[in-house]
């Protein structure tokens, strides 16, 4: 007898994040980050473990303490880990030897640092600041006065802000290297561009690095992959201009720099690729151009802190490589190399969410997730396939809690395009009974649903709901032709996809109850959620999460609203009438379905005022509407913003469709 009980929101206090595996150099140690929630004080903490991959053993925690611990990197003779910590106010570079002792600060730097590289010596680190054109790498922290002392913000730029970073202050990103035993710093890059610090060369003389090096960045959407002189600090570009590049690798023997990029042919709803650079005859080819799968990992969740995803991880032999795409449902492991070879190394029904390669016995550690498994690390053995279990970070939580495993479907849309996507039956599901059924939309809109792990999911299972969710047009996973047939089409096809399905669902599992219907969904989720309750009456109940309402005003006032708005709504000011059709707040007098807003008041991606706009017209005409706001939250709220407000937003969900759905 299972004596489990099903999930609660609570529960986020007792999952524990494993993300970021790194292999030592010799393959035998594995060292990640374990991030949980110190529930007295609605934080996350992050801490460094390290496992013996031959042995089996551990993990053995390496750093301790309620801070946020993150982007272990190995040094090359394996003797050292440089990560970085907030311990003291901001994220610095630390160094921790191998075999113990106290963690070292090495930086100082007044914005903080990020990103570490090891130069193939072991004797520097290069790594990214943040400075402003008259800021020195050598300034140490300002004074506490000019901390709290009020500015006026002048802007005169369109790109002034970020959902993730707040209201632009001046900096630059610029890439600076430290010699880790005199402490000297010495700056790479200067000027008004950001740059992005990639990877060293075997032979330690060029920096591979990527940045926008345009005069207007504002009407510029490219990303050129450069090489920096280490000795000269002279740029010289790779790539033409011609796309969006990043992620750049050397092969060991430094004859190749092996990226990821696409060239923006569909704005950004193309299918990212695996490009090599041959360093000697200076040529660039696209190794993955024959496939249709999106290189990366688009998979949807709302669990994991600090997932790194890699680029291109290369082997020993110096011509083949191994790289994450997203297909189908499901995050896998691709092999390639130089000579255009790809298929997949593995291919299971899980989200791949980070991977770390040993290129001499090409085996690989995985951060793998499913939906009934949070997320652990597996061993796999690439010339086998055999796939082996390391960790267990979440066994106690897996030993109290009964999840649900969801089942598969597939379907064709109204105009017959194939659809693919999942059913999850209520907890402790009895056959006969009726249950209300909510169906999930996700963001992007090009992003997927897939075999992973969401807590929110498991959550409406566990208080007696059925969870539809599929992967409409627009997703990432099914082609190029897929994910870019909701761009001008808003409310079109899309719509009609998600409505098959409900329709679907409805007619082939017995167990839903017609007349209990619920719908939600964030961010291009919300704006779904919003047109389908003014084009139909069908649900009862729905929760539109950090949504948009109004094309009109999310162009001024987004982060991304102009250029974002253009691309994938293909239009712009000059035509009101299309941005105002494609708007759910148009149709808001249509709307009969009780409506729960929930928005982040720090909301820059999809601000607060599109939720404001809708409640105001739904209230003003007597609708059933309720706005809840949630303070100091952005639009990661649901993912990675405060654990005390992340329980909150769940329980809000739970209660709208336990008062109109049952």
């Amino acid at each position: 007898m299972d004596n489990r009980r099903y999930v609660s929101a609570e529960d986020l206090y007792s999952l524990k994040s494993v993300t970021d595996p790194q292999l030592s150099p010799d393959g035998t140690s594995c060292i990640f980050v374990q991030t949980e929630i110190v529930k007295e004080k609605h934080e996350y903490a992050s801490n460094l473990y390290c496992l013996n991959v031959k042995k089996k053993n551990g993990p053995v925690q390496w750093t301790f303490g309620e801070f946020r611990n993150s982007s272990p990197r190995w040094s090359p003779d394996g003797s050292k880990i440089a990560f970085l910590s907030n311990r003291s106010g901001k994220n610095q570079i630390y160094l921790l030897n191998a075999s113990g002792g106290e963690a070292r600060q090495v930086t100082f730097c007044r914005n903080g640092a990020s990103s570490p590289a090891w130069s193939p010596d072991g004797r520097r680190i290069a790594f990214s600041v943040n400075l402003k054109p008259h800021e020195s790498i050598h300034d140490t922290e300002m004074e506490e006065k000019e901390q709290k002392k009020l500015k006026p913000l002048e802007v005169v730029k369109m790109k002034y802000k970020s959902d993730a970073s707040g209201f632009w202050d001046g900096s630059f990103k610029q890439i600076a290297v430290i010699d880790i035993e005199t402490g000297s710093i010495e700056q790479l890059t200067t000027g008004t561009a950001d740059f992005e610090l990639h990877s060293w060369s075997p032979d330690g003389k060029w920096i591979a690095a990527s940045a926008d090096l345009s005069q207007n960045v504002d009407s510029s959407f490219k990303n050129d992959v450069l090489l920096i002189d280490f000795e000269n600090k002279e740029i010289s570009p790779v790539t033409g201009g011609t796309g969006y590049f990043g992620d750049a690798a050397f092969s060991p023997d430094g004859k190749y720099l092996g990226f990821i990029g696409h060239e923006r042919e569909y704005e950004n709803a193309t299918l990212s690729k695996v490009w090599i650079h041959d360093l000697e005859c200076k040529k660039t080819s696209c190794l993955t151009e024959d496939l249709d799968v999106m290189v990366g990992n688009a998979a949807v969740g709302d669990f994991h802190q600090g997932a790194s995803i890699p680029g291109i991880a290369w082997g020993e032999d110096r011509q083949s490589f191994y790289f994450l795409a997203t297909d189908n449902g499901n995050t896998v492991i691709y092999y390639g190399n130089v000579n255009g070879e790809i298929y997949p190394a593995l291919l299971h029904s899980q989200n791949v969410y980070g991977f770390a390669l040993d290129g001499k016995s090409q085996r690989i550690v995985a951060a793998v997730s499913r939906p009934a498994m949070p997320g652990e690390l597996f061993l796999l053995e690439v010339t086998t396939g055999s796939l082996e279990q390391l960790t267990s970070i979440n066994e106690e939580f897996m030993s109290q809690v009964s999840l649900v495993e969801p089942d598969a479907i597939s379907l064709a849309g109204r105009d017959g395009t194939p659809l693919h996507g999942w059913v999850m039956k209520p907890a402790g599901f009895e056959t006969g009974k009726k249950y209300p059924l909510v169906v999930e939309i996700h963001g992007g809109p090009h992003m997927m649903y897939a075999n992973t792990y969401f807590h929110e999911f498991q959550l409406l299972s566990a208080n007696g709901y059925a969870v539809l969710y599929i992967n409409p047009r627009g997703s990432h996973g099914y082609g190029q032709e897929f994910v870019n047939a909701v761009r001008g089409d808003y409310g079109g096809g899309d719509y009609e996809d998600i409505m098959a399905a409900t329709e679907y669902a409805v007619k082939t599992f017995d167990f839903i109850d017609n007349d209990r219907l619920g719908v939600t969904g964030g961010s291009y989720g919300g704006f779904m959620t919003n047109w389908i309750v003014g084009h139909t009456n069908i649900f009862k109940a729905a929760v539109t999460q950090r949504s948009i309402s109004n094309w009109i005003s999310f162009y001024g006032v987004s982060d991304i609203g102009y250029y974002f708005t253009e691309w994938q709504i293909k239009s712009d000011l000059n035509d009101v009438e299309t941005l105002w059709k494609h708007s759910p707040l148009a149709y808001a007098g249509n709307i009969n379905t009780p409506l729960l807003i929930l928005h982040s008041e720090k909301d820059y991606r999809c601000p607060i005022e599109q939720a404001e706009q809708l409640f105001i017209a739904l209230k003003r005409q007597n609708k059933q509407a309720k706005f809840i706001r949630f303070p100091e939250a952005n639009h990661e709220l649901s993912r990675s913003g405060n654990p005390g407000l992340r329980i909150e937003r769940l329980n809000y969900i739970i209660g709208w469709f336990d008062q109109y759905l049952k």
